[in-house]
């Protein structure tokens, strides 16, 4: 049931395209291409282990991090449209 101006479903759109959105995010961010032996920041050896488990891998473990860390800091959430936010 629609209230206001909003059409039918719309607040289930809102959240379908911010899902959307998340993940085409988090897709770009995967490293792309070959991996490194070596870090593409600092130089330092990325271990066997993680060019394994991620063959892509152009960082160290904790270059990688320090980038997670900088990236969280957008969220790119829209909290206005939310209900929890309206409750905070």
């Amino acid at each position: 049931m629609a209230t206001g101006w909003a059409k039918e479903g719309a607040v289930q759109d809102q959240i379908d395209a911010t899902i959307k959105d998340a993940i085409r995010r988090a897709q770009s961010r995967l490293p792309q291409g070959p991996g490194l032996s070596h870090c593409a920041e600092c130089g330092a050896e990325i271990p066997q282990s993680r060019r394994q488990a991620l063959p892509s891998a152009r960082l160290c473990l904790s270059c990688q991090e320090a980038q997670d860390r900088e990236a969280a800091t957008f969220s790119g959430y829209n909290r206005r449209g939310s209900k929890d936010s309206q409750l905070r």
